[in-house]
């Protein structure tokens, strides 16, 4: 059997008020507006994993994160397998980063985010991490066609 390749990422959606804060990320293929978040180190917890990018990517110190949901992209070609746990907080400290390495922070009022331009993939999570309870979201990568082949959410409650 050959190796599957899994990563671990995290996303955490920082709330005050109205606003969430969120990169306005500018490279390769990622483009558009996105929470803070990023790869989880091995060894490393998952949720320390969100934690820590959340302070690399914008300055600020999280706390008390609530556990939202996953994303699972695979891709049966390539062997990918990657999950991506999303979190949200209220709870944060500290002062946003003059230079943050992966693009302008904004503080977005949450009745705005239509016009925000957004990977597709969050656009299709967003509302989620306003609902009560959990989601799943699982894609499946078509290589041929460079595009997903289904694309499921579980709103779990």
């Amino acid at each position: 059997m050959s190796k599957i390749n899994f990563k671990a990422w995290t996303v955490c959606m920082i709330k005050d008020g109205d606003s969430i804060l969120l990169i306005d990320r500018k490279r390769n293929d990622f483009d558009g507006f996105i929470p803070p978040g990023g790869k989880v180190d091995f060894p490393e917890a998952i949720v320390d994993g969100a934690i820590r990018e959340v302070k690399e990517e914008t300055g600020l110190d999280v706390k008390n994160l609530r556990f939202k949901g996953i994303n699972e992209y695979v891709n049966p070609v390539t062997l990918d397998h990657y999950m991506i746990f999303n979190y949200i907080t209220s709870d944060f400290s500290g002062k946003l980063l003059e230079n943050p390495p992966e693009g302008d922070l904004h503080w977005v009022d949450i009745e705005d985010l239509e016009q925000v331009p957004m990977q597709p993939s969050f656009r299709k999570r967003l509302p989620y991490f306003f609902k009560e309870g959990t989601f799943e979201i699982h894609v499946e990568w078509d290589e041929e066609a460079d595009q997903p082949k289904s694309f499921d959410i579980h709103h779990l409650v």
